[in-house]
């Protein structure tokens, strides 16, 4: 089963885990075993992802602490009015990919891109990353990969990857702005309950 051929949107929402959750303090450790339950897992992850909605999901945000993020730049997006007055979102054009066990190699450039995280809800703030990158990983079989990314594929690839090293994007502003955003997004999570 290869669930990136001709992908259709189907799965079970997970729940994401936020911040402080101890799961995404974690190094995760990396996946050895590619079998229907790591495609299963994979699958709900992106139907997660694009219910959430995000361009990127990595397996600590939905409580499991392995190697492996799933992502998706490129979708199209379109909010539609129900003929009941509600409002939901149509998804097309899926282009999802997914990393397992990657690792970053050979960085070059800098770029500033204003990010936002599942497990941050509601903060938004711009983080230094390096614009070009070199990444190897597994697929979805365990066959081994290597592309190289740009701009937008490559913040977001070293965005999901920090989760896999228990980082969460907060941590790569300065202290002051770190701890100011932080207490923000409590504050704002406690008012809500």
């Amino acid at each position: 089963m290869n669930i990136l051929e001709n992908y259709t949107l189907e799965g079970e929402l997970l729940p994401i885990f936020t911040m402080p959750a101890p799961v995404l303090k974690q190094v995760a450790k990396p996946v050895e075993v590619f079998d229907e339950d790591l495609k299963k897992l994979c699958k709900d992850m992106l139907y997660t992802m694009y219910h959430a909605p995000g361009i990127g999901l990595a397996a600590p945000q939905v409580g499991k602490s392995i190697r492996l993020f799933v992502m998706d730049i490129d979708y199209n997006r379109e909010e539609i009015t129900k003929a009941d007055g509600s409002k939901d979102f149509a998804l097309s054009d899926f282009q999802p990919k997914i990393f397992i066990n990657p690792v970053i190699e050979k960085i070059s450039g800098e770029i500033l891109y204003e990010e936002g995280c599942l497990s941050v809800p509601g903060i938004y703030e711009e983080v230094s990353r390096s614009e070009h990158i070199k990444i190897k990983y597994q697929d979805i079989n365990g066959d081994h990969h290597e592309m190289e990314a740009h701009e937008l594929l490559s913040v977001c690839i070293q965005h999901e990857n920090d989760h896999l090293d228990g980082i969460v994007f907060l941590e790569r502003l300065s202290t002051l702005k770190r701890n100011f955003l932080t207490k923000k997004y409590l504050k704002a999570k406690k008012k809500k309950g």
